[in-house]
């Protein structure tokens, strides 16, 4: 509050966000042209891959990322960060156009600290999330593109809430976004459980990235780690991804041993034997 009235600053209104922000439909666009048709027709197309997670258990909320950055076939950065903290309590990833989800979480920081000084406490994990998708969906059909997934720690406990460009915001236990999240949704679908350790869900998230950059070529590098905390975010650690994958088809895999000796003790099966004396293709009862 002091710094307002330093600065001689009102606020226009608690709730809307920051008058700062351009219009939606202020953009340098050649005259006759709509903005959202004139990007739809000439706009670039611009391929994104990329592998981020992020789910919700007992004792906070695990976020990792692969490092890749790639532009179409091209890999523009192999150690880029995607997993982006915003305050203490509070982090990203990143998905879709880098700049875009620079650019925003700059904005998001912006208004969350100005609504710690107009309220004197940070908002919520779901009022962090409701104000950048309800800034984000004024451009929407504006060839903005970010996907996130905002996880982090309030009173209310572990929270994580996946919000689009497009304003689609939504919350969960469990999220994977970008190309390779197909492959991270199969082995989180497999492993996950509410009660687990932190040990056991850092594996998980590993397992989970390091399977998807193999068989995605839009994801690798390394694989960022963080865990949410009651007491703040941590980075956990970056692994080699090559690496990470070669050391888990080393490991047994749980379960086979089990799945081996239940075969074993299954009886073997029946052979129905043919009877000369019945025409071919007839099966005996």
């Amino acid at each position: 509050m002091a710094l307002q009235d330093v600065c001689k600053w009102q606020a226009p209104g608690t709730q809307g966000p920051s008058p700062h922000l351009p219009q939606a439909g202020g953009w340098a666009v050649p005259p006759g042209w709509d903005p959202q048709t004139f990007l739809r027709i000439h706009g670039p197309r611009l391929a994104h891959g990329t592998t981020t997670l992020a789910f919700r258990f007992r004792h906070g909320v695990i976020a990792a990322a692969d490092t890749r950055s790639s532009c179409g076939n091209y890999v523009q950065c192999p150690a880029s960060r995607k997993i982006i903290p915003v305050h203490q309590h509070l982090v990203g990833t990143t998905s879709g156009t880098s700049a875009d989800c620079a650019a925003w979480y700059r904005v998001l920081r912006r208004e969350l600290r100005l609504r710690a000084l107009r309220d004197g406490q940070l908002p919520s994990v779901a009022g962090a999330a409701k104000l950048l998708s309800a800034m984000m969906s004024c451009y929407r059909g504006l060839d903005l593109c970010v996907a996130t997934a905002l996880c982090g720690w309030d009173r209310s406990g572990p929270a994580l809430f996946y919000v689009y460009s497009d304003g689609t915001r939504l919350q969960g236990n469990i999220f994977s976004v970008g190309s390779g999240s197909p492959y991270a949704y199969g082995v989180l679908d497999r492993g996950y459980r509410y009660d687990m350790s932190p040990q056991e869900a850092y594996a998980l998230a590993r397992c989970a990235v390091a399977h998807a950059t193999h068989r995605d070529a839009y994801s690798g590098g390394a694989v960022d780690l963080f865990h949410v905390r009651e007491n703040g975010w941590e980075y956990v650690s970056r692994n080699d991804a090559c690496a990470l994958y070669s050391e888990l088809q080393k490991l047994p895999e749980p379960g086979k041993e089990e799945e081996e000796e239940a075969c074993w003790d299954q009886p073997e099966p029946v052979t129905l034997h043919r009877d000369s004396r019945m025409p071919a293709g007839t099966e005996m009862l």
